[in-house]
């Protein structure tokens, strides 16, 4: 006798109970997979998205703002600072490399940045098409952007005002696409570069922009700026200085990133310990559906008992029914998981991209599968037990 198809047929007839304890097993578990790996991934993009950035000036304002806005693009910026202040920060002895950037308008919700090539560079971006902008209006887009948007090599498109799309729209002057990104994971996915005049002229109107061709010395702005240092020692000083002698503020990525983290752990920490108070309720609904199946099974295992099962098949099959019940919620947690990150994927899509593929992948998957059979296998010991023990001539007595 097959004990493990026998045991897939128990379940099979008490399809309620069966059903319940997948059910509960599958949300706990996928609770679980979606909050460690959403939790891993948003912890490497935060932490790859500020590779070579170790200094970030806005306006004056709170530094996590400048951070979010700046090196994240999912907040608004504190204000302006003057190009010719930041462009005097650039040739400080402590600065390597200083890269000015421009935004406030988007196209169907996606940022339209102006900045320099220097930007892409930072991430070690290549083009998959086209070539790199090279005047006012020229712009390159990130994979997600010619994705979502459907955008190609010769696309026109205006901006809009603000970060949404429901801005007012700059339609004196499209921006033609002249290339596109290749896929990398940051935040370069989600954006439209082009040069910084681009943005300035985007906020003039024709009478205003010949002014300027007449008047070259024009005080022009900027959103924010992005600093390398030249050596270890500006951390201490360059900060300070800033703040202290100009009109901008500086804000440290690394120091507001672990801010971030802190003030979301605990957070995390609460589902977590919920979704463990989930999986504990799931083994014990495992165990009542064990332990009420097998009451009502008892004439049936006696019977096998009398025609000559052993006990310890009788255990096995016990055991079989867990481990199956285990099994399938954990297959259920994984499609749960995967759905749940894509569609998260879709919200945060340059935080987040490729989670669902992560779920997969994750390490973690293994040591879930491992804990959720040792479950399993705790919630048939007493039900196993109380099989081993069954009284036969009673039980058939009895029925």
């Amino acid at each position: 006798m097959n004990i493990f198809r026998l045991a897939l047929a128990s379940l099979a007839h008490k399809k309620l109970h069966s059903f319940l304890s997948i059910l509960l097993l599958s949300f706990s578990l996928a609770l679980i997979m979606v909050l460690f790996t959403a939790k891993d991934s948003f912890e490497e993009s935060f932490t790859r998205n500020i590779k070579g950035i170790d200094l970030v000036v806005g306006a004056k304002g709170s530094p996590l703002q400048i951070i979010l806005s700046s090196v994240y693009h999912i907040d608004a910026p504190t204000g302006n600072i003057s190009l010719s202040e930041f462009e005097k920060l650039a040739k400080n002895r402590l600065v390597k490399k200083a890269i000015p950037l421009a935004y406030g308008d988007n196209y169907k919700g996606k940022r339209i940045v102006g900045s320099d090539s220097n930007y892409a560079a930072l991430y070690t971006i290549k083009l998959a098409e086209g070539r790199s902008f090279q005047k006012a209006f020229e712009v390159c887009i990130g994979a997600n952007v010619a994705k979502v948007l459907e955008l190609k090599i010769g696309s026109q498109f205006h901006g809009s005002h603000g970060f949404s799309e429901e801005g007012e729209s700059h339609d004196h002057q499209d921006f033609k696409v002249v290339g596109i990104y290749e896929q990398s994971g940051s935040v370069i996915d989600d954006l439209i570069l082009t040069p910084l005049a681009s943005i300035w002229l985007a906020h003039e109107h024709p009478a205003e922009q010949a002014h300027d061709h007449q008047h070259e010395e024009v005080k022009r702005e900027i959103t924010a700026g992005l600093i390398q240092f030249s050596n270890p020692m500006a951390t201490l000083s360059l900060p300070r200085q800033i703040n202290s002698q100009t009109k901008m503020q500086a804000a440290l990525p690394a120091i507001e990133v672990n801010r971030l983290f802190s003030l979301a752990q605990s957070a995390l920490d609460l589902l977590e310990a919920l979704a463990y108070i989930l999986l504990l309720i799931a083994g014990i609904s495992i165990f009542v559906s064990l332990l009420q199946g097998l009451k009502d099974e008892e004439p049936q295992l006696a019977f096998l008992r009398a025609v000559g099962i052993s006990r310890y098949k009788v255990v096995l099959l016990v055991w079989a029914k867990s481990i199956f019940l285990s099994f399938i919620a954990y297959f259920f947690a994984l499609i749960l998981a995967f759905i749940s990150l894509e569609l998260l994927s879709l919200k945060l899509p340059n935080l987040s991209s490729g989670l669902g593929l992560q779920t997969l992948q994750n390490p973690m998957q293994l040591w879930l599968l491992f804990s959720v059979l040792i479950l399993g296998t705790f919630a048939s010991l007493l039900p196993a037990w109380h099989a081993y023990r069954i009284n036969i001539p009673k039980t058939l007595a009895d029925a």
